[in-house]
Parts: C-alpha cells; structure tokens; sequence
C-alpha cells in the first residue's frame, strides 16, 4: 500500500538578486496530509524549474522515493532506512507525521573557488516520520531539490527512546531505470587513488580488473565503488552520485546489487561498528547531480550548497596560490625524503637528503626569480629513517634534520617574497598525530608559514581503523578546525574525500584523493585517458592537487623507462582542465630554467570568476575555458587518440578582440620520440572566431586570451 498527499502549492518567488547583496526567500508550511490507500505516487516536491520531481512513498511502513526529469523516470522506487546494534531497528514501521515544504534562495560568494558568485536555489520536502509502537521513535527525512540534482539526508532528534546508538547498516538505495554507462574506481576503505574503469553498472567487478589482487587494501565487496561515480545514459543525460557535508560519520561506498540498484555501505571501525551516534543526530547529505550537458555536470554547486556558511571570522590570511617544491626529485630518484639510513627501514637507498638548507635555498631563488609564491619541503624533519621500522611515533613535526635550518629558510624566503609550505606526513600513525598537532601547528603558526601539506601514506594506526572510516573523519576534521585555530591552510593527501566542507572551513584549499602525477614516476603510470575523466569524476568533489606542470617528461637520468603519459602542451594545459587553488610546478628547477613554455605556469591563475567547459566526452577530449578577470585561460587534451579539433571562442566578450598566445604541441612532436615540443604563437581572435587545433596522441594546447587594448 501507499499513501499519497494533498499538496498546498505556492507560487514561485523568484527574483533577481544583486551581485553584492544575499537574498534569501524562504516560504515554509505543514501540508495537509490525507492518507488514501492507492498505488499510483504523486510528485511531493519539485525543482525549481520544475524539471525533477521527486516522489516520497511509504510500502508496508517502509520509506521510499522515486525521481524523474522531464516526466522519464531515473531513479525508480528506493528504500531508505537503518539496522542499529543491539537496539530495535529503523527500517520499517513507520507512518507518516507531517510534512513541510520550503523554498530557498540566495547568492554568496566563495573565499575563492572556480566562479565569482554560488546561486543557492532549491525547494525543500520535509517528512516527519514515526513508529508508532511502545518506542514511538522518530526520525526526519529532508529532501532538497535544485535544478541540477538531488539532495537528502537524515535527521534523528532529540527523543525518550533514542540516546546513544550504533549504526550497522544504513539502507539507502538508488534504483536506476537502466544499465547506464559508467566511469568508477573500487570501493576501497583506505585510497582513492586508482586508474577508472569504464563500464555499464551491470559490468561493475572490482575481481575482473587489476585491482583484483591487493592484499594491501581492504575492498568491502567486489561490486562496491566509492564515489563520486558518474554515469551517462544512452541519452546523454549525466548522474553523478556522492555526498555532501561528511561529518562526525563514515565515509560512503555504493554496492551494486540486483536490478541495477546502488545500496550504501558504510566504511566500518575497526570492530565493525559502522556510526557510532548520539541524538540529535544528522548523517551527511547523500546526493545526485542530474544534468543534461557536461558543461551543467562539471559546474553543478550543489555539493558544495549542501553545506554551512563560513564558520571562520578572520579570512584575511587564506590565499590561493601556485607552489614548487622539493617533492618530484624524490619520486624519481635524484633524493630522498631521509636523512640517514636505518637498517630494516624503506630509506636504504643511499640516496641523499633532498630538504638541505642549500637545496631549499636553490628552490626559493627560482621561485622568486618566476612569481612563484610557495615552495613545498618534504623530508625536512627528523623521523623519515623510521619509516618501515617497527617503530611508531617517530613523527614530531617540529624537529628540523640538522641540515635544514627552518628558521633561516624561513627568514630567507621571506625577503625574496616568497613563503615556505609545510609538511605533515605522519604515515598513518593518527595517534601520534593527534597527539603533537597542537603544538605541530603552533610551531607553524611563530614561524609565519600559512600553508601545509597533510600525508597519511600508510595504514592507519591504531590498527584496524581506516581512512575513510568514522574515527579517521573525525581526525580529518580536527585537523582542519586546529590549523584555522593557528591561520594554517590546508592541502591533505590521503584524505577523506572532499564532500563541500571547504564552504564552512575555507582553509581546507585541496586536497589528493586522486591516482596523481607521482604514480607516472615509479609505476606503469597514469594513461592518457586518466585528466580526460578525473574532472568530472573525482573533480565533482572538489579541488584536486594533481601537482602537473612535469617538463622532463622521460626523466631518462634517474629512473628507466617510466615516464610521464603526456606531451609537455597536455602538461600546461592541466592547469586549467584541473583545479586546485594550490596548484604545484611540481617538476624540478633546472628543467624549467630556459623553457619559454614556463611563461603559462607563471600566467595562468590560481582562482577563477567564470568557469565554462566547452566540450568534451569523458574519456576520450575535453576543453576548458576559464576566466580571471578581464583575460581568459583555454586548456584542451585528449586521450591515446590524436584529433584535429575546431574549439568554438563564443566564450569571449562581445564586441572585444583578443590577443590568444597559443601553447600547443610542436609540428614535430612525437609522444614517443619527441614528447617535449611546444610550439608557441600569437593571433588576433574574437568570440565569433573558432580555431582549428592539432592535438598530438595524449597531447594538448594551453592558450591566454588578453583583450587587445
């Protein structure tokens, strides 16, 4: 049986809203409710636009929903719903206690970020329900509908029968209508850094690809994936699944199970609890992007809307900005990360230091000779000899080696305007971590650095907690809340995946998350198709510190035959298809000394006012123009596949000409012979222009576009 609901619908209000002012429209009430005993469900709460409807149903006193765009059905009946451990469980025998309806607008503005300006619109769907046994226990069902996706989440309040309690299992489904295409990576507890497969979702299995042999992960089930993941129907329309606003909860997988349908599985505690919770009580938004172009995928704020204003008063010392470091030389065997060698300990090599006073010094004169703001130092503090030792906390992020003077390094780049970024690299070990960040961010903090650089390379400690899991989001936060304490920002790697909690803490800037640049040093590497579908994989979460911008792309004098799977065009190119408001030079001084390319890097912006993605198919190409100010940033690469491309410029302002300084892969480039040719030119062009571009095989072309004054 269902029920369905008589509505009060209420006009809709919207306005204009100006650019410096937050408006908000707010129109709530409880709708009249009758219950009818029929089957056919009727639309509970509408997008804005009146594009995506959503329909709540309760069968058998169990709750559901369903989802249509433009009157075809795309998330058919799912049912929601908890076990809990040792108590009675949330899953069914509810009924229905009242509903509310909502309607929001408002603009605001980010710290930073890829636009100007965030509109904030939605219509809101409050279901009250209730068991009504002797527990009469209550929980909150809170849909928002935008006009480029869903969101909802749960809401437990404060009740007699409902204290403390522990989540086993929450039932959240999402049913598809078809077997869609999709691009997916395992549902693995502790990393997210693996190559995508493409697939339908009826082909996801994680024991048929080569991720099936790692003992060194711990993967819930062979059809599970973590998100976001991203889908494409046979019409074109994209899904994007996720989560928004992940707090104080473990982290989301998706298991693909019968008839097509995705159920969540939480990332448990060692012990295998999955939540651990006390009311009131709210999970995290679970959330899908619905768009019908790649352009309208890409830009979708509603990730980030799902979240809370800033919670920080001071700002005035966050700062996007670009970085180089002494970070890619130890990846590919030129130094290394310790001091000393200890016997059983990963740091055997006889490689020698990389953070030296002298070497730091070498970086910071390049970067302050080139506009370069920050400069990365991994290895500078005493413990990096441990590393693979039975041994633990040998972490204090405050001792310097004795050949790195951090307080002369940090005086030194000071007069050269320029500033260090800090290290944090605690090789899982959380404890330890927890216990000296404090005073790991206070020392920061006297010594003016404004920036660092969180690592948990590793498995977590204590053992049999992962990073993905309740206690480790738990830690991620503290972290960020203790480095806006001490006016610290914050780039992680390792992370918990980015679910628009850098809204409400805008220091928490980038963050991995990703299979990045470092794999293509010592691995079979990143391939060409990787930056065509992380932007609209991985990208959908947030900034990625991808650390692009490799030159020396075969690195021949270190470390055969590896190589970076690009051409140096695709390479500065990325500074505009990937975005990170830290964004890294990652490659070593000497190999941009003299390379007239490095002028893009030294151009391109960390921050953005308009973000447009002008083509592309996931996998294969894609174009992304961008715009600061009054210039535009065009950066388009491909796959394996060289292409001959006409990129429309109807992104530029009417009425204007422009100067478009052209980077793009040389008239005898070669990806195996000769990956490194750049050729650089200037045209006249205006927004009626189009330009037909030569994309070698994973190739690309980087192109400023400066008004013709």
């Amino acid at each position: 049986m269902a029920f369905t609901a008589s509505i009060i619908l209420f006009p809709n209000k919207e306005r204009l809203l100006p650019m410096k002012n937050i408006i908000k429209i707010i129109t709530g009430f409880t709708l009249l409710v009758s219950l009818t005993f029929c089957s056919p469900e009727r639309p509970l709460v509408n997008s804005p636009d009146g594009a995506i409807k959503l329909s709540f149903n309760l069968k058998n006193g169990v709750p559901g929903y369903s989802v249509s765009k433009d009157g075809k059905t795309i998330i058919d009946t799912s049912f929601l719903g908890f076990e809990f451990k040792s108590v009675p469980s949330m899953s069914d025998g509810f009924e229905l206690s009242s509903l509310e309806h909502n309607a929001f607008k408002e603009n605001w503005k980010p710290l930073w970020g890829e636009k100007e300006e965030v509109v904030n619109e939605y219509n809101e769907l409050v279901v009250n329900l209730i068991q009504p046994d002797e527990l009469k226990r209550k929980v909150i069902v809170r849909f928002r509908l935008f006009n480029d996706g869903i969101g909802f989440r749960y809401e437990f309040p404060r009740q007699p029968n409902l204290d403390k309690f522990v989540i086993m299992n929450e039932l959240t489904q999402f049913k598809l209508t078809a077997d869609h295409k999709a691009w997916w990576i395992p549902g693995d507890h502790d990393s997210y850094e693996y190559k995508y497969t493409t697939s339908k979702v009826s082909e996801i299995d994680i024991s048929k690809t080569e991720y099936a042999e790692r003992p060194d992960r711990f993967v819930s089930h062979p059809k599970s994936v973590n998100t976001p993941i991203t889908m494409q129907s046979d019409d074109g329309l994209y899904l994007a699944f996720h989560e928004a606003n992940l707090t104080d909860y473990a982290g989301m997988t998706l298991i693909v199970t019968e008839n097509l349908t995705f159920e969540a599985d939480l990332v448990p505690w060692a012990n295998g609890d999955r939540v651990r919770a006390e009311a009131p009580f709210t999970t995290p938004w679970r959330t899908i992007i619905i768009a019908d172009d790649i352009d309208e995928l890409y830009n979708s704020n509603l990730v980030l809307n799902l979240n809370e204003p800033n919670k920080l008063k001071d700002v005035s010392w966050i700062e996007p900005m670009k970085y180089i470091g002494v970070w890619w030389e130890m990846h590919i065997g030129k130094s290394q990360w310790a001091k000393v060698d200890i016997e059983g300990s990963w740091a055997g090599s006889g490689l020698p230091h990389g953070a030296t006073t002298e070497n730091t010094k070498r970086y910071i004169d390049f970067a302050a000779e080139r506009g370069i703001k920050g400069i990365l130092v991994e290895g500078w503090n005493a413990g990096w000899e441990y590393w693979g030792a039975d041994t633990t906390g040998f972490f204090d992020f405050v001792t310097p080696y004795n050949d790195f003077d951090i307080n002369y390094l940090v005086n030194y780049a000071k007069e050269k305007g320029v500033e260090l970024v800090g290290h944090h690299e605690t090789s899982g070990d959380v404890i330890n971590y927890d216990e000296r960040l404090e005073d790991a961010f206070k020392f920061y903090n006297e010594l003016g650095i404004r920036s660092v650089k969180t690592g948990y390379a590793g498995q977590i400690r204590p053992k049999g907690e992962r990073h993905h899991g309740q206690f480790n989001v738990r830690h991620y936060r503290r972290v960020v809340e203790t480095a806006a304490k001490y006016n610290v920002m914050v780039n992680a790697h390792e992370p918990i995946k980015d679910t628009g909690i850098r809204r409400t803490y805008p220091n928490m800037l980038t963050r991995e998350g990703v299979r990045g640049m470092e794999f293509n040093a010592w691995s079979d590497g990143n391939p060409p198709e990787h930056t065509t579908i992380i932007p609209f994989t991985r990208g959908l979460a947030g900034p990625i510190d991808y650390t692009p911008g490799i030159f020396d792309l075969k690195f021949e004098k270190y470390r055969q035959p590896n190589r970076v799977h690009t051409t140096l065009a695709k390479q500065l190119a990325l500074y505009v298809v990937l975005y990170s408001p830290l964004n890294m030079a990652a490659d070593m001084p000497e190999n941009y000394i003299g390379n007239p390319a490095f002028e893009f890097i030294e151009r391109v912006p960390v921050n953005w006012d308009e973000t447009i993605v002008v083509d592309g198919e996931i996998g294969d190409y894609t174009t992304f123009a961008r715009r600061n100010g009054s210039n535009w940033f065009l950066g388009s690469i491909t796959d394996e596949a060289p292409r001959n491309k006409k990129i429309s410029l109807s992104f530029l302002d009417d009425n204007k000409t422009y100067i478009a300084r052209i980077f793009r892969d040389g008239d005898d480039i070669d990806y195996d012979t000769n990956p490194t040719s750049v050729a650089i030119e200037e045209i006249k062009v205006t927004n009626t222009s189009a330009l037909d571009i030569k994309l070698a095989k994973s190739g690309g072309v980087a192109i400023i576009f400066t008004p013709n004054n």
